[in-house]
């Protein structure tokens, strides 16, 4: 089974409502106007009992006069055959009538109403019909009075028993009818109105829905072709254009995220290429060297083969650097390793990094400088994570600076942090080279040229776990690469 559309059910529910309004609205109209005859009729009808009681003797010594009696019931029936005529006791019991037999049903009638009538209370006042079972009508009423007392009442329904049947007879035919039609016409109208109304509100809400389903079903691709009609729902206020606008700022954040996969999935596979390219030369080498000592074991001299093996041993660290880093970035990206902070200062960690490396920098002829400021705060970090930032970065820069340079780690004051600048007097870093430096490891066809590896990647990682970031800072000659701890 279908389900039926937003607009739909809005249109059969605003349907149901109005058609119930109607109704409702009919009925008040009928029982308004209703009202509004009762109320005409015993005004026009309030002196008829007074009158009847002053011209005739209707008691006498407390007793119904019946001759007179007699002729006023036959008298009002042939004037009026509307109303019903009784006359009561001082308590309200029915004492004479003019129904046929078995028409009257109440042996009493309320006398409450008829003192409230007789104390001139707003109209229209509704009283006991002694013919019905329960129902109550207009009626007018005077007091009988015999020697200055009260001893009954005249009391006249007028809307008796004949005329109401006569009367529902005619508003079946006629008032009612008439109403009907009214009502009718009136909810058409008001449906035609209200369903155009809906088709107007709506059609943001289906334009829409029809960007949802063209977004569902060609993905990313649809998102050119569906922006106009998020446009247009986005525009103006109210409920669907603030979910227009969410929709859109969705889809657009979708889009974004999509394209940094995408971005991300190519550099995972120039990753794959470049860590390729960078394990075939050394395993190329290494496995040269080795067949070459497998072939000529027995030729080859002592300090020849030792040569041999130091350089298939140097290859062999190569790999194996390569591989380690490979496997912390990997626990770095997928949030295996966690900093453990402590407080610490920044210049007794340099001077412990420093240590690690004034071998190979005097191997090389190169000067290690620490450039420290006085008074520097200490900083809150993992303290195995920064020391293996410091190693990576001057590593780096001691095998891409020339015999004879100079690296410079430069320690400066900024607010409640420090500021690390690490500078070396290398080749430097080409322009195409600096916007993927630390997303992905690039290599250079120049053989003067600098590379970033897997090594910078870690650095960026580490740096990211604390709120932190790296910067490649422009210089004529080296490179210098800056960040800040806290």
């Amino acid at each position: 089974m279908r389900k039926l559309s937003l607009s739909t059910r809005l249109s059969l529910v605003f349907a149901a409502l109005l058609l119930a309004c109607c109704g409702v609205s009919a009925w008040l109209q009928l029982r308004a106007s209703e009202r509004h005859e009762q109320e005409v009729t015993q005004r026009l009808s309030l002196g008829l009992a007074a009158h009847i009681a002053s011209s005739s003797t209707l008691m006498a010594q407390g007793r119904l006069n019946e001759p007179a009696v007699k002729d006023l019931f036959d008298k009002l029936m042939a004037v009026n055959p509307s109303v019903e005529v009784y006359l009561l006791s001082a308590d309200g019991r029915i004492r004479a009538q003019a129904a046929p037999e078995g028409h009257v049903k109440r042996e009493r009638v309320d006398l409450g109403p008829v003192r409230r009538l007789l104390a001139g209370a707003p109209l229209p006042i509704l009283g006991d019909d002694p013919r019905g079972d329960g129902t109550r009508k207009v009626f007018s009423a005077a007091p009988i009075t015999e020697a200055g007392r009260e001893v009954g009442f005249v009391y006249v329904v007028l809307f008796g028993e004949d005329r109401t049947a006569l009367a529902a007879r005619l508003a079946a035919d006629g008032v009612l009818r008439t109403t009907l039609w009214s009502m009718l016409l009136v909810a058409l109208l008001g449906l035609l109105a209200g369903l155009a109304a809906f088709y107007l509100i709506t059609r943001p809400l289906r334009e829409l829905t029809v960007a949802v389903r063209r977004f569902e079903a060609d993905g990313v691709a649809a998102l050119d072709s569906a922006a106009p009609l998020l446009a247009h729902a986005s525009r103006g206020g109210g409920e669907i254009a603030l979910l227009g606008q969410a929709f859109a700022r969705m889809t657009e954040r979708i889009a974004a995220q999509w394209r940094e996969l995408t971005a991300q999935d190519q550099q995972r596979r120039e990753l794959f290429a470049n860590i390729s390219h960078d394990l075939r030369t050394p395993l190329t080498s290494l496995h040269g060297y080795l067949e070459t000592l497998l072939l000529k074991a027995d030729t080859l001299e002592a300090a020849e083969r030792r040569r041999y093996l130091e350089i298939a041993l140097g290859q062999s660290r190569k790999v194996g650097r390569l591989a380690q880093e490979l496997f912390e970035l990997a626990r770095l990206e997928y949030g295996v390793v966690k900093p453990e902070k402590e407080s610490f200062a920044v210049p007794d960690l340099v001077q412990d990094v420093f240590q690690k490396f004034e071998l190979a920098a005097e191997t090389r002829h190169q000067r290690l400088v620490a450039d420290m400021a006085p008074g520097l705060p200490a900083v809150t970090a993992d303290l195995g994570m920064i020391e293996r930032v410091l190693t990576n970065l001057l590593d780096n820069a001691i095998r891409h600076t020339p015999e004879g340079g100079e690296i410079v780690v430069q320690l400066r004051p900024e607010q409640q942090a420090v500021r690390i600048e690490i500078s070396d007097t290398g080749p430097g870093i080409s322009g195409e080279q600096r916007q993927a430096l630390f997303t992905r490891p690039v290599f250079s066809s120049r053989p003067d040229a600098r590379s970033g590896g897997l090594g910078l990647m870690i650095v960026h990682r580490i740096l990211q776990l604390h709120g932190s970031d790296i910067q490649l800072l422009p210089r004529e000659k080296g490179a210098v690469f800056s960040f800040v701890l806290s």
